[in-house]
């Protein structure tokens, strides 16, 4: 029986004549598969390359804005003109399957290492290490730095401009630079930059105007702006959904184009209050004007459950697919075509290379994102590849195999 799904009906944003075929977004995955320098490599066009032709818009991998911005090896750079050739591959490449090109832009903030920052103290709001696990002390900030990234921000947008991007994402959530200066947490600054949540919410407030008068200066076609944002904060002190939605109710007068919710599920309640059962996407829509867009990201893999999504934010809700678009490039083209059979639900170790995804994000599926993705079946010690094996979808080192041990274990095969 053929389903008549409404997020497949395609949205107008009105205030810029930009128009998505459906309501599926890719949501942003860190693939970590740029080159050494920041620059797009091969496996990142290939990959997205094969999830371009069903969602309505892709939001890449965020780019880090300045060289004190980078937050893991293998991450894209928008720091310098010179990425500009690139980026326009990674644009065009997306837009060739009917998709909106979306760079996610972002400061990693205390959420990096000097290793990975060639030497460089990592840099935060305050003085103020992550307070799970052992993490480096990063330095403050001074006004004039936070002016610089303020800048850098609006500069990374011109070199998304000039690229051909449909727009960019700022990247205010997952613990990151913006969100750091938002937190109570991370942020114990009293000058005009901290000690009271309205000095708290400047710097994203501040990020953001300068980004929309880049793009109002800059852009020649419709460009849009988006923000993402993590509701709520484990840690005590941390940030609160009830100045989050104040957050978003100032964010949202500042040309914001939508607002893009990063929760662990798009249907959760607050998790600071156990005893409040409502979904935080009723609280976000009873404070945004009416079917404003808000993408919602959380665990969403079948259809029901994007037509559920739907129904309860409203005509102007999106769904922000992650971890499915990666099992399932064909997701939307199967939905269709009536072919919801045929949707991969769970990752096969053996279909890496056949879904486009590079080598490093193997080994970050089958470790860090291993709850909450599926796997078809437990991989066993490959003796052609001694530095790893799999072990109930579980990437571990062995000690090292010397020659002899090695050609013993062809010879058994």
């Amino acid at each position: 029986m053929q389903i008549n799904y409404d997020f497949l009906d395609n949205y107008t944003f009105n205030n810029k004549a930009v128009t998505l075929r459906n309501h599926i977004v890719m949501a942003p995955t860190t693939l970590r598969a740029s080159l050494a320098d920041g620059s797009v490599s091969d496996n990142e066009l290939n990959y997205y390359r094969m999830r371009a032709q069903g969602p309505a818009m892709i939001i890449t991998e965020t780019a880090y804005v300045n060289d004190l911005g980078r937050g893991w090896e293998g991450g894209i750079s928008v720091s310098d003109d010179d990425k500009i050739p690139g980026l326009r591959r990674l644009a065009s490449t997306i837009q060739s399957g009917g998709a909106k090109a979306i760079l996610q832009i972002f400061a990693a903030g205390r959420q990096t290492t000097t290793d990975i920052l060639r030497g460089q103290q990592p840099v935060s709001a305050s003085q103020q290490a992550y307070p799970h696990g052992e993490h480096e002390v990063p330095r403050a900030l001074t006004h004039d730095e936070i002016s610089q990234t303020i800048a850098d921000f609006a500069q990374a947008t011109k070199r998304a401009i000039l690229a051909g991007f449909d727009g960019v994402e700022l990247h205010g959530a997952n613990l990151y630079l913006m969100q750091q200066f938002f937190s109570p947490d991370s942020n114990r600054r009293d000058d005009l930059w901290g000690g009271t949540v309205e000095k708290r919410r400047r710097f994203g407030l501040a990020v953001t105007a300068k980004v929309a008068q880049t793009i109002e200066k800059y852009a020649d076609k419709p460009f849009l702006l988006g923000y993402r944002q993590s509701p709520e904060e484990p840690m005590t002190p941390g940030i609160t959904l009830e100045e989050s939605l104040e957050f978003a109710k100032q964010i949202t007068t500042l040309s914001v184009d939508y607002l893009h919710l990063s929760l662990k599920d798009a249907f959760q309640s607050p998790f600071r209050d156990q005893a409040d059962t409502q979904a935080i996407i009723d609280y976000y829509r009873a404070i945004l004007p009416q079917n404003y867009p808000l993408f919602v990201a959380g665990l969403l893999k079948k259809p029901e459950q994007v037509e559920s999504l739907l129904d309860t934010g409203g005509a102007g809700t999106f769904a922000a697919l992650g971890r499915e678009l990666i099992i399932e490039p064909n997701w939307v083209q199967k939905v269709k075509n009536n072919d919801e059979a045929a949707i991969r639900y769970a990752l096969s170790p053996s279909d890496f290379e056949l879904l486009g995804i590079p080598k490093i994000l193997e080994k970050w599926l089958l470790t860090r994102f291993r709850n909450g993705l599926p796997i078809t079946t437990d991989f066993e010690f490959d003796p052609m590849k001694p530095w790893q094996y799999y072990k109930h979808a579980v990437i571990q080192t062995p000690k090292p195999i010397d020659p002899t041990q090695l050609m013993t274990l062809k010879k058994r095969q």
